[in-house]
């Protein structure tokens, strides 16, 4: 039995393109690329080569992803360099209980072809686009001078300028945020609340037209209430209501709520969850699967937390006779189980970040496992001249799983005083309240995450490392701040005038210290000046899908899926994908005019 540590081979170009000048960008659509063992795992190559001149046949266990499928092909080329007779055999498995592996192992089956050509065919695109529009970006900005060049004739620390098919759609999501919020225009709105006064409890009734944006409309409403002076009750509901325990957690869940509720970066997040997996606290950390095999035993994974003096009582009451089994998502990738803790360990003994991590996963698997919050609500609507008021009364009757889950709320509201049906009464109070609409906030990584997951921009295992990276690379920054307003007043669903070249507007980025926020702020990505100008250039040039939109990296994701069905070949898929690329290579390149200028107007703040 013997290991691999990721990927054995790496793609790179041949010698003779390696070096900058040695060809123009465009040239690498079609370089030879040269793949091979890197050289930093050729031990580990060798070692397989060895060890599979002994051997009649290789077992493979790697992930049953697309990414495990291609280290087993590369794990396979290796074994057959020792031994060109070695018989191949793939082991299937989703989890490792021990009567799901004992199955595996009974029923091995051949590597998937398709997956790997799949793989393949990305990592040779990555690499060109990723050269090439690097190359291009670099070296036509560099002619503007410092900062985007060398700072002096000495210095050889040329600022390089990465282009990354998912990295700038990334950087878009960011900078299209950033001028809704500079080119906001607020917005006046006017409403009705209608306050009653009923046992010494101040009861608000809510319009349900919610605000309207016409002042005048609003008095005429407002006048027709009070005209009719009475207010008659027309609907009045008591009945059951839930609050639904979480599904089970996947990867993007867990950095988006490890971002929003422990305060660390999704980059950080999965660093620390792939630390407690490899010492065996929990399970494998990058996973899309959010439903739970029926074959894993769960009663003994939560008996193994009993111990702990905070959440073991509530994961014995699971035992006692409370345990439900998890609710089942739409998600399965046939190759993890969702996250959960595998086995139990002291708290006391874990650094701070990976004690938070460990009880975050501890805390949403015994949630999974609880029954549903349980919880009462009443509606009182009125009809007060033409017009509909309501309010609504919550009592929290059962907590359940929100006992040992913090990370959510739901609290019983001001009980209401008794009204009957049918009943008139005369309000102790109307008035007309006037308000404005709030510019959206930031993006948040959570947000950042949900879009990039939506748009298929990275998969669940690199979207942490693509926002990590437009940062190293300076192109955003984060700043702490309080949620934003709309967030904060609960204003509505009707946003003001704004966009990218609205009033308003500013030369766009800043700078930001990093950090994380304190418990009543959010960490929030600023683009910096270069950011801007790079995703503004790209967008003004006139393609006809930007780069820094998601639309060609979500149609390349969409391509490789069809390659693992066996409706798309690697080669169709990377010529059909490089052509496209081609054609926006050829207009930025007629267009250089325009990315300098945005360069001139963000980063060096002339005017244009």
């Amino acid at each position: 039995m013997t290991s691999v540590l990721g990927h054995l081979n790496q793609v790179e170009f041949h010698q003779d393109y390696r070096k900058w000048h040695s060809c123009s960008p465009d040239s690498l659509f079609d370089a030879p690329v040269i793949d091979d063992v890197a050289e930093d795992k050729k031990p580990i190559a060798e070692n397989i080569k060895q060890q599979a001149r002994f051997a009649r046949s290789l077992f493979i266990w790697t992930d049953c992803d697309r990414e495990g499928e291609s280290i087993g092909s590369e794990v396979r080329k290796a074994a057959r360099e020792g031994n060109q007779g070695i018989e191949v055999k793939r082991a299937s498995f989703s989890n490792t209980e021990r009567a799901h592996i004992i199955s595996a192992a009974q029923q091995p089956i051949n590597l998937d072809d398709r997956q790997v050509n799949a793989v393949a065919a990305r990592s040779e695109l990555d690499l060109r686009l990723g050269a090439a529009f690097t190359r291009f970006t670099t070296l036509t900005l560099q002619t503007l001078g410092p900062p985007l060049a060398k700072s002096s004739p000495g210095d050889d620390t040329n600022k390089t300028i990465s282009y990354g098919s998912c990295q700038f759609p990334t950087l878009g999501f960011i900078v299209d945020r950033y001028f809704k919020v500079r080119n906001f225009i607020p917005e006046n709105f006017w409403s009705i609340k209608v306050m009653h006064k009923r046992e010494d409890l101040d009861v608000v009734f809510l319009w349900r037209r919610h605000r309207l944006f016409d002042r005048a409309a609003v008095v005429i409403f407002f006048e027709r209430c009070l005209t009719a002076r009475l207010a008659k009750v027309v609907k009045l509901q008591t009945k059951p209501t839930s609050k639904w325990r979480p599904l089970p957690l996947t990867t993007v869940e867990l950095q988006k709520l490890g971002s929003m509720y422990l305060r660390m970066t999704g980059k950080r997040v999965m660093d620390v969850a792939e630390s407690l997996y490899n010492k065996g606290w929990i399970s494998y950390p990058r996973t899309e699967t959010d439903q739970f095999d029926k074959g894993i035993d769960l009663k003994k994974l939560v008996e193994k937390q009993t111990q702990d003096r905070i959440w073991g009582p509530h994961a014995q009451g699971l035992l006692d006779a409370n345990f439900k089994q998890p609710r089942a998502g739409r998600n399965n990738d046939q190759a993890h189980p969702p996250i959960h803790p595998v086995n139990y360990v002291a708290a006391s003994s874990l650094p701070d970040d990976d004690r938070r991590v460990y009880e975050f996963v501890v805390r949403r698997f015994l949630a999974c496992c609880s029954e549903d919050a349980k919880g009462e609500s009443t509606t009182v609507e009125i009809l007060y001249g033409d017009e509909n008021f309501f309010t609504t009364g919550l009592i929290v009757l059962e907590r359940n799983y929100l006992e040992v889950y913090p990370y959510e709320k739901w609290t019983s509201s001001q009980p209401l005083p008794r009204f009957i049906l049918h009943e008139t009464f005369e309000p102790t109070e109307a008035n007309i309240t006037e308000g404005q609409t709030a510019a959206p906030g930031y993006l948040t990584e959570p947000e950042l995450i949900s879009l990039m997951d939506a748009n298929g921009i990275g998969t669940d295992a690199t979207m942490a490392d693509h926002i990590d990276k437009i940062q190293r690379r300076e192109y955003v920054m984060t700043q702490s701040g309080p949620r934003s307003n709309a967030q904060a007043n609960g204003n509505g669903t009707r946003g003001g005038r704004g966009g990218r070249g609205g009033a308003g507007g500013a030369r766009g980025g800043c700078n930001a210290s990093n950090g994380a926020g304190p418990g009543g702020t959010v960490q929030r990505f600023i683009p910096s000046t270069l950011g801007v100008a790079l995703i503004e250039g790209y967008d003004s040039i006139g393609l006809e899908t930007s780069l820094g939109k998601p639309f060609l990296r979500k149609e390349m994701e969409i391509k490789m899926r069809e390659i693992c069905a066996g409706t798309k070949t690697r080669n169709d898929f990377v010529q059909e994908t490089l052509e496209q690329y081609r054609a926006v290579y050829v207009r930025a390149n007629q267009q250089q005019d325009v990315l300098k200028r945005a360069a001139r107007k963000y980063v060096f703040g002339q005017d244009v």
